[in-house]
């Protein structure tokens, strides 16, 4: 089989537009509503909104890459970037501290161009601390990069990137391509989701990094979005993958597999369309949270206060689980008879609702209608 970049028209992206225009007008039409949406929000919701939409985003691409980090961490590292801490948050893991960082700057410099020293720095970002592979740098190693899964002494190779040596080249290309195909442009493409899409394919193609490329190809694809309609757009691809990876990976092996790309086309749009919806779940829970507290406002003791942003602190879905009496003492650092008699107080408030009995009692939030 040839890849893509093996071909004669390697570059030379073609597709039909006719098969793209229903879901190019959805994404316009979401887009406005979100921002309708955002425009009506106080400052503080705005930005807690933002926050939720970012967390999820820096938590969900490390997942997809097989990592797992502190989302608590990854949320005081965003406070902490954005200036929302009076004292600097204690941020214990650098990898969360890292992709919040990341995070934040595709955020703050979506307008820029795209240049080889943004991007090095960008992965000096989430490999803050690593010993095991050139940081910072294109991959130089003679070994082929490929994509396997399968046994070790058997594996299935899935896709394999050009050699090293073009790599600074190839990179040299799509930085211009990348900066090209920009608003006002010499070779601009004018819908933001077609050209995040081929972005992000284009340079998941070169896998210029030896580890990194996924993340960095999702930050790539998110600033080719936010930098063609001109605003930064607040969506977490990264949830969206994350949530059926093989679907993502099948796709992704029929776009290196050609130059003619309608098929990635029609599957990554929908993945943006799928993050839209995503991000007015997000939105629409920073209200549920903002008008849950405002109906309580006096009623609440600091503890309580405390374990209700705590559990809210991890999204929509709240703790796993739910609120129980040992992380209410826990995160309070109090005394069982006193959980006991907050909790109680919360359920006879109807801020929280029982589930289970006896030991397995736990509680989750009760949002108004």
């Amino acid at each position: 089989m040839r890849y893509n970049w093996q071909q004669n028209d390697w570059t030379k992206f073609s597709y039909d537009a006719s098969k793209l225009e229903e879901k190019l007008y959805a994404f316009a039409e979401k887009s406005g509503r979100i921002s309708g949406i955002l425009k009506a929000l106080s400052k503080e919701d705005h930005i807690q909104a933002m926050i939720h939409i970012m967390v999820a985003e820096a938590v969900k691409t490390s997942e997809i890459e097989g990592e797992y980090i502190s989302r608590i961490d990854v949320l005081s590292s965003i406070r902490n970037n954005l200036g929302l801490n009076t004292n600097q948050a204690t941020v214990k893991d650098n990898r969360a501290e890292g992709m919040a960082t990341l995070i934040t700057d595709i955020q703050n410099s979506y307008v820029e161009t795209l240049t080889k020293e943004k991007l090095f720095d960008w992965h000096k970002i989430i490999f803050p601390i690593s010993s095991k592979i050139c940081v910072g740098a294109w991959r130089t190693h003679e070994d082929p990069m490929q994509v396997v899964s399968g046994r070790v002494d058997k594996p299935t190779v899935h896709f394999e990137a050009p050699p090293s040596k073009q790599v600074p080249l190839e990179m040299d290309y799509f930085i211009q391509w990348f900066n090209d195909t920009a608003p006002k442009g010499v070779h601009e493409i004018k819908h933001a989701p077609i050209r995040s899409a081929i972005s992000h394919l284009y340079f998941e193609t070169i896998h210029p990094f030896e580890d990194g490329n996924g993340r960095i190809g999702r930050a790539i694809a998110e600033k080719a979005l936010s930098q063609t309609v001109g605003y930064p757009l607040l969506l977490s691809l990264s949830s969206t993958i994350e949530a059926n990876k093989k679907a993502y990976y099948n796709a992704l092996k029929v776009g290196q597999s050609s130059n003619e790309i309608t098929d990635w086309l029609v599957y990554f749009i929908d993945v943006i369309l799928m993050a839209q919806d995503e991000s007015e779940s997000l939105i629409d829970f920073t209200l549920k949270k903002a008008k849950l507290f405002d109906h309580y406002l006096g009623q609440l003791n600091d503890r309580q206060i405390k374990a209700a942003k705590r559990m809210l602190d991890e999204g929509p879905k709240g703790f796993e689980g739910g609120m129980t009496a040992k992380k209410y003492m826990r995160i309070n650092q109090t005394s069982k008879p006193t959980a006991t008699r907050d909790l109680q107080k919360l359920v006879e408030l109807n801020f929280f609702k029982v589930e289970g009995e006896g030991r397995s009692t736990s509680y989750q939030i009760n949002f108004l209608n």
